[in-house]
């Protein structure tokens, strides 16, 4: 296999708060090859999006730090690099779309401006040549009138065409890697799909790769090579996304896929949540953090906390009752 675009291996990041210290990422692992489409799934609070703002280097630190790990991409550890290092690839060669584009987007600046801004930072182009750009950029995320878009404020566009305007700039500098933090969210599905379509369209047609940050199974199920299933700071399961949605071994990824409507079920069958509730993260319980809630769990899942392992090529699962687990029981 090629050298990986990127790789994170062993990732803490943690923060303080009043309640006591929060391992939001602990001792994450996963790697991301050139033009794959990889998602990292999981309930809210799980420590996803704290992932890829440890990629990004935007921890806010006091509170939060990244104690030890590395993040390499294209070779380079991303951690040891100074923050005007990190400027220069944040948006060149690293782009994101983040889950709030309200706080995102500056409300003095007009859309034009923010557009512009990255491409004449980045590759520089001349003001001309970036405010022409960034009319395609508009055109191309499927906003009409986009001239007119242009010259506007954030408060005066819908939330759906907030949203499309931080897709465009994420892309605006064809970065090497595009990473999506609930990108679609505010949208309705139809949007979602034409985004969706157009991200996946767009890094497989330069070779980059794309960062799915989601909960929602529908997406990773259509566009995903890969999943990584996280919960409470750690990675739960990782596979291909075929194998996980036809053959999950953690009953937590079971879980969140038996809560899920499915079409070709019966009228009337009811949904089957996961029961309990999301841990406190400065209160973890004894061993597996998801025992409490595991309808596999034994004697040893409360006092010891299972590590992941290959259990076949390409699949991991960090559960000491794998064999048992299945989406059928």
């Amino acid at each position: 296999m090629t050298e990986a675009l990127l790789s994170v291996e062993n990732l803490h990041t943690q923060f303080r708060t009043e309640g006591g210290l929060v391992q939001a990422v602990d001792d994450v692992s996963f790697n991301i090859q050139a033009g794959e489409t990889f998602a990292l799934v999981g309930e809210s609070g799980c420590g996803k999006s704290v992932t890829a703002l440890s990629i990004m280097g935007l921890i806010p630190n006091p509170p939060g730090e990244i104690t030890s790990g590395s993040i390499q991409f294209g070779g380079v550890d991303l951690l040891k690099l100074s923050s005007t290092e990190m400027r220069s690839i944040r948006g060149s060669k690293i782009g994101m779309i983040f889950q709030e584009p309200m706080s995102s987007l500056n409300p003095v600046l007009t859309i034009e401006s923010q557009l512009a801004e990255p491409l004449k930072i980045h590759t520089g182009l001349s003001a001309s040549a970036a405010n022409d750009r960034a009319q395609e950029l508009i055109d191309m995320v499927g906003i009409p009138d986009s001239k007119t878009r242009l010259k506007q404020y954030p408060h005066e566009l819908s939330g759906g065409q907030r949203q499309r305007i931080m897709i465009a700039m994420a892309m605006a500098c064809a970065p090497r890697l595009l990473i999506a933090d609930e990108a679609t969210t505010a949208l309705d599905v139809t949007i979602q799909a034409q985004i969706l379509d157009l991200m996946q369209e767009v890094t497989e047609k330069s070779g980059a790769a794309l960062l799915i940050i989601t909960h929602n199974l529908g997406i990773v199920a259509r566009y995903a090579d890969r999943v990584a299933v996280m919960y409470a700071g750690k990675l739960r399961e990782v596979g291909d996304a075929s194998d996980i949605y036809a053959a999950s071994q953690h009953p937590y990824t079971v879980g969140l896929l038996r809560s899920v409507p499915r079409l070709d079920s019966e009228k009337g069958t009811p949904l089957s949540p996961i029961g309990g509730e999301i841990p406190d993260l400065t209160n973890l319980p004894g061993g597996c953090a998801f025992n409490p809630r595991c309808q596999w769990a034994v004697d040893r899942c409360s006092v010891e906390e299972p590590e992941l392992i290959e259990i076949s090529q390409g699949k991991q699962v960090a559960c000491f009752e794998h064999a048992s687990v299945s989406l059928n029981v």
